[in-house]
């Protein structure tokens, strides 16, 4: 069994145009994943990309790219595309790690790949933290996951779950109990034979309600193998202030430096 990290970057963001090509500490943003990536030890690591831009970049700093469809809706229709063409095996896992991520921890890399080596029986697995916030228990923008003791997902949500039924006798606002509740991390590792399966399934009543596609997994009877993140991965790049902000703590790092602002 081998581990594969595939990082899916397009261009065109809504919010943040071309930011896997923006420059942090003297580095576009693409290239600190990619180092992040491989420092988790995976077997290979491959940069998925439909733009031509972030291709010619990333072949400069030494990274295996794969060009693919344009057409695609989702990181993981991108992904499957790498991994039919590469011709992996169905049990080989490969691991989602976004192109807007360069803080993201090694080792939440390297745990989540780990789950689906450690456990034979999943074909998918990802990671939660605890909610240590009742704003952030409430806020649906917060996804929240619900696991068994074994570690198997349950559901995933952006509703307040497990509600407490007693802990909010005047209404949604004054839940007092939320111990327990996990935020989900959206880090996902798959088997290629259940990353193809999903590629090929239509978006399911669930996924379409909660606008999460990890419940199209759920709903095909998948078994989706969590764990507590050991290290947190920080949140991702959406917007100029997260650059800003993770410019603000890469630059100060030893050994960085600055080569102008934009995209290369």
């Amino acid at each position: 069994m081998r581990v594969f990290i595939v990082i899916p970057a397009r261009y065109a963001s809504s919010r943040l145009p071309g930011k896997p090509l923006k420059i942090i500490a003297g580095k576009p943003m693409i290239q600190h994943v990619c180092e992040r990536a491989h420092a988790s030890n995976a077997d290979e690591v491959v940069v998925a990309t439909d733009d031509e831009r972030i291709e010619a970049v990333c072949r400069e700093f030494g990274a295996t790219v794969a060009m693919t469809d344009s057409s695609h809706v989702s990181g993981t229709d991108r992904i499957a595309e790498v991994a039919e063409r590469s011709g992996w095996d169905e049990q080989d896992v490969v691991i989602n790690v976004q192109g807007d991520e360069p803080l993201i921890p090694p080792s939440a890399i390297a745990q989540v790949g780990g789950l689906l080596v450690n456990e034979p029986r999943a074909q998918m697995a990802t990671l939660g933290t605890p909610i240590h916030d009742l704003d952030d228990f409430l806020n649906p923008n917060v996804v929240k996951a619900v696991m068994a003791e074994s570690g198997r997902a349950l559901y995933f949500s952006r509703a307040p779950v497990p509600w407490h039924r007693d802990g909010a006798a005047e209404g949604i606002a004054s839940q007092s109990i939320y111990e327990g509740a996990l935020r989900h991390i959206g880090l996902y590792a798959y088997r290629v034979g259940a990353l193809q399966t999903l590629a090929r399934s239509a978006p399911c009543l669930l996924e379409q309600y909660e606008q999460l596609e990890q419940l199209r997994a759920l709903w095909c009877g998948m078994w989706i193998q969590m764990d507590i993140a050991t290290e947190t991965p920080p949140v991702g790049v959406d917007t100029e202030h997260d650059l800003e902000r993770v410019r603000s703590l890469l630059e100060g790092q030893p050994g960085s430096h600055q080569s102008g602002e934009g995209e290369v």
